[in-house]
């Protein structure tokens, strides 16, 4: 079976704006169609379509998208691009312009979780912060 699965994004009337926007913060991405309901594009070689359906539904946290991030310069990117215009949330958590939820993470953050000695210091310092700051979390898996 060759069936694909990919997300669809519900906006009221900005799907080709939110398609645009998005495309401009990820490498490696572009629209691939476009029609005034839907929007498919790809996201680094990951495909969306944004739809205009109008104002019955909204974005909520309990879909979200994560991006793992191998540096610090690339948390900083994705946070500062999709932050701009939305909300700054908790560990490392933010809700874009358009009200779409973000994770912005750093790639180690599974593995330093993953040791049962480190973990709960990782926790502790990452429940302190917004955005996620690799080099604080080494030290606190070190200490």
């Amino acid at each position: 079976m060759t069936s694909k699965i990919f997300p669809c994004l519900w906006f009221t009337d900005q799907a080709k704006e939110a398609a645009e926007y998005y495309c401009s913060i990820f490498p490696n991405s572009k629209i691939l169609s476009a029609n005034p309901m839907a929007v498919v594009f790809e996201l680094n070689s990951t495909k969306f379509m944004s739809l205009n359906g109008g104002p019955n539904y909204q974005f909520s946290p309990a879909n979200s998208y994560v991006i793992s991030c191998e540096t610090q310069a690339e948390i900083d990117h994705y946070w500062d691009k999709l932050g701009e215009g939305g909300k700054y949330n908790r560990c490392g958590w933010l809700d874009d312009k358009f009200g779409v939820t973000w994770q912005i993470v750093p790639s180690i953050l599974g593995a330093l979780m993953n040791d049962q000695e480190k973990a709960p210091k990782v926790m502790y310092a990452f429940m302190q912060m917004t955005k996620f700051d690799i080099e604080t979390l080494v030290k606190a898996a070190e200490n």
